[in-house]
This record gives structure tokens, C-alpha cells and sequence, in this order.
């Protein structure tokens, strides 16, 4: 299938969405909807376009940024999980495994060897280093001090 030219903006537009907010939950209908298309035409141009589903793509995504946080904080693996967008570590280390091509904990290990210093969790956390930023309502915290 060979996309329409006027359709690529559309797409990228969705690309650079999922992009942006990989750690949050994206559904098909929600991309397609960013695209502005039906979710099935939206599916079959994306794949056609960059040579892989939305949710290959993502999931893509949320494992480049599993490993830069694997081999630069001292995060747990579940906390990683987190951070990335899966609420099973099941399901994110099955991910990891078939698209990394080793689990993620050995991953880690392998990059703890090297002796090279690693972030504290905590600044990962307070700095916003986890990419999530404070301007999406589904990651910013709660006020504590009461109706205004």
C-alpha cells in the first residue's frame, strides 16, 4: 500500500504523539483520532508508512526508554515498568525479552558491571528525568491544599 503524500502529516502528527507521551495509555482510537482517519485506515497507513503498527512502534519506544533508564539509574526494574507506561511486569519484562533479547533485570546487571556511576531513583523522580512532565493532567500530582 502506498500512502497518500497529504496523509504523512497526519501520521507524523500521531508518530510524534506517541512520541511524546509513550508512558501513557494509547489506544488505537486515540492515535487515529490524533490523525484525524478511522482507526482501521489509520492502522493500515501507519503500518504502511513506517513498516510496523502503532503498538509495535510504541512498544518500541517504551523499551529504547526502559534501557536508558536500565543502564543509567539505580530504579528498580518494576519501578522502570512504571515509568515507561506498563502496569505488568509480566507483561513489560515478556516485551523486553522478545524485543531486547534479553530480560531486563540481566540487562541491568550487565550495565551495573561496567562500574559506571548511576542516577539515584530519586532525582529520576524529582528532576522529571522519567520524561513525564507536569503539564499532562494524568501525571501531575494532586494539590494538598483543598479546594481554592
Amino acid at each position: 500500500m502506498i500512502v497518500a503524500e497529504g496523509l504523512l502529516p497526519h501520521l507524523r502528527r500521531a508518530r510524534d504523539r506517541i512520541d511524546r507521551e509513550y508512558a501513557l495509555p494509547l489506544d488505537l482510537v486515540a492515535l487515529a483520532d490524533t490523525a484525524g482517519l478511522s482507526r482501521f485506515h489509520f492502522l493500515r497507513c501507519f503500518a504502511a508508512a513506517y513498516g510496523r503498527t502503532p503498538a509495535h512502534y510504541l512498544a518500541e519506544r517504551r523499551m529504547e526508554r526502559a534501557q536508558d533508564l536500565l543502564r543509567s539509574t539505580n530504579l528498580t526494574v518494576t519501578e522502570i515498568c512504571v515509568l515507561v507506561g506498563y502496569s505488568s511486569l509480566g507483561s513489560f519484562s515478556s516485551r523486553f525479552s522478545a524485543l531486547v533479547g534479553t530480560s531486563p533485570s540481566a540487562y541491568q546487571a550487565r550495565w551495573a558491571r561496567t562500574g559506571a556511576p548511576r542516577i539515584p531513583g530519586c532525582y529520576v523522580f524529582m528532576h522529571g528525568l522519567s520524561d513525564r512532565t507536569s503539564s499532562t493532567p494524568a501525571t501531575r500530582p494532586a494539590s494538598r491544599s483543598g479546594p481554592s
